[in-house]
C-alpha cells in the first residue's frame, strides 16, 4: 500500500495485516553540482526500487512518502526527526519500521534510528529504462524482500 487516498481506505479496513513500513531517505541538493546527477539519478532508483518492493510485499507492506533532507545537513538532527515519523507511524499496529538509502552516511546513524536501516549500494548512473537496470532493479527488489520477509 502507498501513501494515497485510496490505499488509505483499504489500510483502515484491514490494518491488522499490514505491520511494516517502508521510508525511503533521500538527499536532496544542489550545491554539489558534480554530484547532482548521480544525486538525482539516485533518487529515481530508489523510487522506483520502494514501488517495486511494496508491489512484491502487497497486503502487508504500506510505503510512506519519500523523506528528503538536505545532503549537507547533520544527520543527528535528522534522526531525531525521524524518530518522530516513527512515533507516529508506531502510533498504528506497525511492528516494523525499515528505512531504504544509498546515503551511507546513514549507517553510523543507524542506532539513532527507530527501525530497520537498509542501506543499498548505490549506482551511480545508468538508463532507467535499460534491459540491464531493469534487471539490476528486479534482483535488488528479489533480495531487499526476501530480507524484509525475514523479519516477520
Amino acid at each position: 500500500m502507498k501513501w494515497k487516498k485510496e490505499d488509505l481506505n483499504q489500510y483502515v479496513q484491514a490494518k491488522e495485516y499490514i505491520d511494516t513500513v517502508i521510508i525511503p531517505l533521500i538527499p536532496f541538493q544542489f550545491t554539489d553540482e558534480q554530484n547532482i546527477e548521480k544525486n538525482a539519478f539516485q533518487s529515481e532508483v530508489l523510487s522506483i526500487l520502494t514501488n517495486e518492493i511494496e508491489k512484491e510485499l502487497t497486503g502487508r507492506v504500506m510505503l510512506i512518502p519519500n523523506y528528503y533532507y538536505i545532503k549537507s545537513s547533520d544527520l543527528d538532527d535528522e534522526s531525531t526527526i525521524l524518530r518522530g515519523w516513527t512515533e507516529e507511524i508506531k502510533k498504528q499496529p506497525f511492528k516494523h519500521v525499515f528505512f531504504l538509502t544509498f546515503d551511507s552516511g546513514w549507517k553510523k546513524r543507524e542506532g539513532k534510528l527507530d527501525g530497520t536501516l537498509l542501506w543499498l549500494p548505490g549506482v551511480k548512473s545508468g538508463d532507467l529504462h535499460s534491459a540491464e537496470m531493469h534487471t539490476v532493479i528486479k534482483d535488488q527488489v528479489e533480495q531487499i524482500g526476501e530480507l524484509i520477509r525475514s523479519y516477520w
